[in-house]
Order: C-alpha cells, then sequence, then structure tokens
C-alpha cells in the first residue's frame, strides 16, 4: 500500500508516494541465487581452464583474452541494461538477462576451438554482466540507508556461499573427459532457474510519482557529469584502477596449477576455501561497515577501508609468496586471506555510493562505476597479466599487479577524510 504526501516548493507542488518495502528479503535472497549462477558462469572458465587450454590447444594468454571480454561487456553493456532497466522494468529485464540468457553459457559447450569459444562465451556475458548494476539500483530502493550495508553484505554473502557449492563440484568436471563442456550445460540450467525465481519472487518497489525534472532523472549519460561533481564519487572512480583482486579471482586456480604443481581438481577445492572465507566476509563486511558508521560517523568507513586494504595486501602476499606446501598451513591461510576480502566493498565502497548521489541516479552510478570504468581497468589488466605472465611468471606478475596496488591504494584513502563526510551531509540535506 502507498501514502501520498504533498510538498511545496517554490510556487510549485509535487506530490510523492511511499511504498511499503515488503518482501524485501525474499527480493534480495532470489537476487542473490542469479548472482549464484552469474558469478560461477563466469568463475567456470577459470576454473577449469586448465583442461580446456590443453583440450583446445592454448596458451595462458588465452585465459586472459576470455577474462577480459567478460570485462569489456561489463563496461559496454552493464550500463545498456540498466538503462534498458530504468525503462521497461528491473524484474522484466534480470529474468531475460539472468535467466533465458542462460542458454548462450549452455551453446558454449558445443564449442569446437578457441574462436567458437569465444564466440559463444562473449555472447553469453553480454547478459551475466547486468545482474549486478540492476540488482544493486533495486537494493537501493528496497532497503533504507541505516540497512544497506546489510543488504549488500548479504546478497554478496549468499551469492558467494552458493559458489562454494558449486566450484569444487564444478572442479572435480577435470577429472572427467569433456568435463568442462557438461559444465556449460548445467550453468545454462541453473541461469534459467535463477530467472524463473526473479520472475516468482523479486518485488519491484512501486514507482513514486516525481516532478517532471525528476522524471527525467534516469539512466543518461548528461547525468554522468552531475556524479562527478561530487567529489567523493569522483575520487571512488580514481580508485579503481587500485583494486585489482578481480585479476586475482580469474587466474587464482592456473596459479597453483601452474606455479604450485596442484591438479586442476586440487585447485579449485584451494579456491573453494578461500572463497568459503569470502563469504564470511561479504556478510560480516556489511555488519561491520554498518557498525563503523554509526561509532565514528561517516568517515568510520573510510577507516574501515584502510584497515582492509592493508589487511588484503598483507594476506595476497602470504597467500601467493610464500610456498606453504600441502599442509594444513596453506588452507588456514587461503581461508583468512577470504575473510578479509570483500569487507572494502560490501561494507565500505557499495554503501558510500548509495549515502553521495541521489537515489534517483544509484543506477547511472553503480553502473558507471563498476560497470564501465571498473569494467574496463579489469579487462585492461586481465590482457595484460595473460601476456606479462608469459614473460615474467605468474608469481612475479601477482605480487605487482595485486599486493603492491593494494598499498598504495590504502595510502590514496586519506583523501576521503577531507569530502566525503561533507558529501554524505550535502546528501542527506538535499534529500530531507
Amino acid at each position: 500500500m502507498s501514502s501520498e504526501a504533498t510538498i511545496a516548493t517554490g510556487s510549485a507542488v509535487r506530490t510523492t508516494h511511499t511504498y511499503s518495502r515488503k518482501g524485501r528479503w525474499r527480493s534480495l535472497t532470489a537476487m542473490a541465487v542469479a548472482f549464484v549462477s552469474d558469478n560461477t558462469e563466469s568463475g567456470l572458465v577459470n576454473t577449469l581452464f586448465p583442461v580446456i587450454r590443453q583440450a583446445l590447444s592454448l596458451g595462458i594468454d588465452a585465459l586472459g583474452i576470455l577474462t577480459s571480454i567478460s570485462r569489456f561487456a561489463r563496461m559496454l553493456f552493464g550500463p545498456l541494461w540498466s538503462m534498458v532497466a530504468d525503462r521497461f522494468g528491473r524484474k522484466r529485464i534480470l529474468f531475460v538477462v539472468t535467466g533465458l540468457w542462460g542458454l548462450w553459457t549452455a551453446a558454449a559447450g558445443f564449442a569446437q576451438d578457441f574462436n567458437q569459444l569465444l564466440i559463444l562465451y562473449a555472447i553469453g556475458v553480454i547478459g551475466t554482466v547486468a545482474g549486478e548494476p540492476i540488482s544493486n539500483g533495486l537494493l537501493a530502493d528496497l532497503f533504507d540507508e541505516n540497512e544497506r550495508g546489510k543488504a549488500y553484505g548479504a546478497i554478496r554473502s549468499i551469492g558467494t556461499a552458493g559458489g562454494l557449492v558449486l566450484t569444487p563440484l564444478i572442479g572435480q568436471l577435470a577429472n572427467i573427459e569433456n568435463g568442462w563442456r557438461y559444465g556449460m550445460f548445467i550453468m545454462g540450467g541453473i541461469s534459467l532457474l535463477s530467472g524463473i525465481l526473479i520472475l516468482l519472487f523479486v518485488t519491484e518497489p512501486e514507482k513514486r510519482t516525481l516532478s517532471e525534472a525528476e522524471e527525467l532523472k534516469q539512466f543518461r549519460l548528461r547525468d554522468v557529469a552531475t556524479l562527478f561533481k561530487t567529489p567523493s564519487f569522483l575520487l571512488l572512480a580514481g580508485m579503481l584502477p587500485l583494486v585489482t583482486s578481480l585479476v586475482l579471482f580469474a587466474f587464482f586456480v592456473t596459479y597453483f596449477v601452474d606455479v604450485r604443481g596442484w591438479k586442476t581438481a586440487e585447485a579449485a577445492i584451494l579456491y573453494t576455501v578461500f572463497m568459503a572465507g569470502f563469504a564470511v566476509s561479504s556478510f560480516f563486511g556489511g555488519f561491520l561497515g554498518d557498525y563503523f558508521d554509526k561509532r565514528f560517523g561517516p568517515n568510520g568507513r573510510v577507516m574501515l577501508m584502510q584497515g582492509y586494504l592493508l589487511a588484503f595486501a598483507a594476506m595476497s602476499y602470504l597467500a601467493l609468496q610464500i610456498d606453504w606446501g600441502r599442509g594444513v598451513a596453506l588452507y588456514v591461510v587461503l581461508f583468512l586471506f577470504g575473510l578479509i576480502g570483500s569487507i572494502g566493498f560490501s561494507g565500505c565502497v557499495l554503501p558510500m555510493v548509495s549515502a553521495i548521489v541521489p537515489k534517483e541516479l544509484s543506477a547511472t552510478a553503480f553502473a558507471l562505476l563498476f560497470s564501465f570504468i571498473q569494467g574496463l581497468i579489469a579487462a585492461l589488466m586481465s590482457l595484460a597479466l595473460g601476456f606479462l605472465a608469459k614473460t615474467y611468471g605468474l608469481q612475479n606478475v601477482m605480487f605487482w599487479m595485486v599486493t603492491v596496488p593494494y598499498l598504495v591504494n590504502a595510502a590514496y584513502w586519506f583523501l576521503f577524510y577531507r569530502f566525503y563526510a561533507r558529501d554524505v551531509a550535502r546528501q542527506q540535506a538535499q534529500g530531507a
């Protein structure tokens, strides 16, 4: 049920509607299942690349190319899908791109050479990249400011936890002839299932009746200039080149196969241990971010982010630059590495975006930062890492492209102390 309130603004009068958020956790859970599907689809190639490489006679640079394809798709099509969702309904578009689009993933299982795999995989990820920006914008409408940290943390945690079940199972397919093809078929089916769950359980909030000027504030390129007038938003965009963990995720299994000599199925279990910590981190990070925000004010999230960046740099060095053998120690290190892996985004970055931009620009903000800018950066880094690894080795490249950038990023975040609290206060005043 919605209730109306009339607000006088100068000589103009506008009518707004407040709407019920009933069913928001059910909606979040359904979208989280789509996260499981989307993340595991892209992770399937990363997990089974050693056997795909053998079956199709590829080099390690092929993994960089495949990974970059998904990143370029995120950059180009993430904002486009957000614009389409604004016009035709986010629930409807989520059903298409996370559900029906899974048929392309299944089709990739029939590829007979690298060119066919590249084409079919590229078409598949065009739909996969839509889920995150659309869902993030929808969560901003479903949850109030003081709950968004929990919401973002919960959806990432549930999505990651689902991957914990699928990743080791996918890894075992490496022991079966043409197992990677069966993996593509399975993921296509799971994607279709996630689409059905979205259709049944996601509730899209009732649109508010806004002034004519506000009605125009949907996803448009001209809104980009408005977003960059906020200093903290500009700083968030500037720090994204230093968030290099995405290339780590793509090359994780291949790293332990090539550098440490593990079999593909065994390395997939190592990745599962890492992601188990990551799942806890996503959920815990949301609560931790909300606590720091209440305890220390807006700058609490900045403080937490700096601690996270330093911890991530330290753990990446311990996990990737030291050979822990095949005993329990490696599993402990990887779990601890994952345990701090998502604190920064679920507890800091995502809620900070929602706190400094108008709600009607949230879809544009998320798509611009995490689809376009981060997608471009991650695509270029994936290409670079694949080619550099052939010359300098994966271990050296991981140090210079993962550990070092996180240390630099921790220092970069001192800039937020000057602007972030002021930008939050300004947005709260405008919202009031």
